[in-house]
């Protein structure tokens, strides 16, 4: 069974746009990063949880590539590239490599890279091989363990997101 946030504003039981909304303006004004992640980890989770179309789906990637590409707090980044990965949404892929190669936050770059990981996301591996010259012992240690993986797993299936990950 997989862990499921408190949500002290019952947001869950809001309808689809105004879940939405409440979470982009969470994201995007409250001061608060416990909150902010809060929102972040909300609406991702619409992805598996609500029958949803494609157009909110790709509004929901989208608010995730903000948080990625305007949050200050690399956490909140950090559950940005998660949430990324964990509903696959693969045209997220250049801002996660973005993320891994520009980013400020060390918390940030090495999500990004192990979100791609995650993802499969074998044809950025070039890419990512430049994390190996990263000045942070941590973002290069990522970096290694998702090219290890990537030769590990090449050829073994698209990832497809399950409770389990």
């Amino acid at each position: 069974m997989p862990v499921q946030l408190i949500d002290e504003n019952n947001v869950r039981e809001m309808s689809d746009l105004e879940r939405f909304v409440y979470c982009e303006n969470t994201l995007k004004n409250d001061p608060d990063e416990s909150k902010r992640w809060d929102a972040v980890w909300l609406v991702g989770e619409m992805i598996e949880e609500r029958d949803i179309n494609k157009e909110m789906k790709q509004k929901i990637a989208d608010l995730l590539e903000w948080t990625l590409r305007n949050d200050e707090n690399g956490v909140v980044k950090h559950e940005a590239s998660f949430q990324i990965a964990a509903r696959n949404l693969r045209d997220k892929i250049p801002v996660l490599v973005d993320i891994s190669l520009n980013d400020d936050s060390i918390l940030s770059k090495h999500e990004a890279i192990e979100a791609l990981g995650l993802m499969r996301a074998f044809e950025v591996k070039e890419l990512i091989r430049k994390s190996l010259n990263d000045p942070s012992k941590d973002v290069r240690e990522t970096a290694q363990f998702v090219l290890k993986r990537f030769a590990r797993l090449q050829g073994s299936g698209e990832y497809k997101p399950s409770q389990y990950l």
